[in-house]
């Protein structure tokens, strides 16, 4: 076998076991282009507050469970809000359909939970950013976690839940969406 021939069979091996790359994706929203019954349903926002959809693929090996965050990185100040906030979403899930986010938890699959962002109510509350503020960034945060619970107390602040994902994260994947009014 010639020189250039091993190379390229190299070449070819370490492509083939490359590992593919942690996703999240929504098919219901583009960068800018929310519908209104995915805004926020206070503050003047028009919306309804209906969960995107989200889908996600190629987790690490060795993932027992996710944790979602939705995070606004322009809201008060650049000091941020939290919109969304779930966890211990099972392994087997690859997404999550429109409306899971609802307050009352009985979209989202069995075992997971939701817990108190910005607007102090468990569940999705959609964009809402001031009039006039400028386009804001949605930060959507899928963690594949290697446990099947998160540990976190009984009503945890947004901040727990991101720290503790954080860090027992296996790998995480991040899509941002902006919105402005």
């Amino acid at each position: 076998m010639t020189l250039r021939a091993c190379f390229t069979m190299l070449a070819l091996i370490a492509l083939a076991t490359q590992a593919q790359a942690f996703e999240i994706s929504s098919p219901s929203v583009s960068d800018g282009k929310w519908d209104a019954k995915y805004l926020g349903d206070k503050a003047g926002c028009g919306g309804q507050s209906v969960s995107i959809a989200l889908a996600w693929k190629d987790p690490p090996a060795g993932t027992n469970s996710y944790a979602l965050t939705m995070f606004d990185t322009d809201a008060n100040g650049g000091k941020g809000f939290w919109h969304w906030l779930a966890w211990n979403i099972p392994s087997s899930a690859t997404g999550l359909r429109e409306g899971a986010g609802a307050q009352n938890g009985k979209r989202m699959p069995k075992g997971a939970v939701m817990g108190k962002g910005g607007v102090g109510r468990a569940g999705y509350f959609g964009p809402c950013p001031p009039p006039g503020s400028g386009d804001h960034h949605y930060v959507f945060t899928l963690y594949a976690l290697g446990e099947k619970t998160l540990r976190v107390p009984a009503n945890p602040l947004p901040e727990m839940v991101s720290v503790a994902a954080k860090s027992s994260a296996l790998g995480q994947a991040t899509v941002t969406y902006t919105y402005g009014r």
